[in-house]
């Protein structure tokens, strides 16, 4: 199953997920509004934002009340400003006021993932490096923060443990070494990228023999990080990891490195402020 496929079925198990949280065994509030009125309204943001998740607020509403109707006025990826209305929406007064919480929900954090990950992106792009994100997501929401990771223009790593190999420390000793950890991984699963993660300049040359395809320089200096890409003459990717800050990022991607990780880009989201009005 590609990663379209999975991304599908995962939006519509956790907007389910998400409503059942919510309505339970009924919207007691929205029964006080007689069930053959009509409503329209319209969704703004009160910030500066990068948007992502309208896919999202489309089944929301699909699985709420399939008669009600959305006119989206951005695309995922935009750029928008305080006030600005993201969509309108038509339909029973009852269906648009249960469906948005959850709907808002999901528009406000995968917004705020996008948004995070634009500022992060905006930083490096004078340098040809890729921003990647890592498995340290919200329980449930890997796939939903993964596409929104590309809505702010940065990258995803391995979706989990099932498509790529990463060879840490744990795994290099219970195998014995890097190559060995490497042979037995192409063993298992050729044709899986392979990456080993390193702790210094002797540890990165074992894996370069071993031809690994990707290697994680873990806290490395900067003056080090200059010294792998020299030794590594192209070899393999390289990707910098640990103590990515405010302060390194731009340094980091100067040194020539083709990857950055860093688990912010998901795990500290900060949602976006919407408000939904009806007309």
């Amino acid at each position: 199953m590609n990663f379209t496929e999975r991304l599908r079925q995962s939006r519509i198990e956790t907007v389910a997920g998400s409503l059942r949280e919510d309505i339970g065994d009924g919207d007691i509030t929205a029964q006080l509004i007689p069930r053959e009125k009509q409503a329209s309204g319209h969704v703004i943001t009160r910030e500066q934002a990068t948007i992502a998740g309208r896919q999202w607020v489309d089944e929301v509403f699909r699985q709420v009340d399939s008669s009600v109707s959305l006119e989206w006025l951005v695309q995922d990826g935009d750029s928008v400003s305080p006030n600005q209305v993201l969509f309108r929406m038509k339909g029973p007064a009852r269906s648009l006021l249960t469906a948005e919480r959850s709907a808002l929900n999901w528009l406000q954090t995968l917004s705020g993932v996008a948004t995070n990950c634009s500022g992060y992106a905006a930083q490096v792009a004078h340098t040809g490096v890729r921003l990647l994100d890592t498995r340290k997501t919200l329980p449930g929401l890997r796939l939903a923060q993964k596409y929104a990771v590309t809505c702010g223009g940065c990258d995803n790593h391995r979706i989990g443990l099932w498509d790529a190999f990463l060879i840490k420390e744990n795994h290099i000793s219970a195998c014995g070494s890097i190559a060995r950890a490497i042979n037995e991984a192409r063993r298992i699963a050729p044709g899986k990228p392979v990456e080993v993660e390193t702790e210094n300049l002797a540890e990165l040359e074992q894996a370069l023999n071993a031809g690994a395809d990707i290697i994680m320089l873990d806290e490395f200096s900067m003056d080090d990080l200059r010294m792998a890409v020299t030794i590594n003459e192209g070899r393999a990717k390289l990707e910098a990891s640990g103590g990515i800050n405010a302060d390194t990022l731009v340094p980091i991607a100067e040194t020539g490195v083709d990857y950055i990780s860093i688990g912010a880009l998901t795990k500290d989201v900060k949602a976006i402020d919407l408000s939904m009005r009806l007309d």
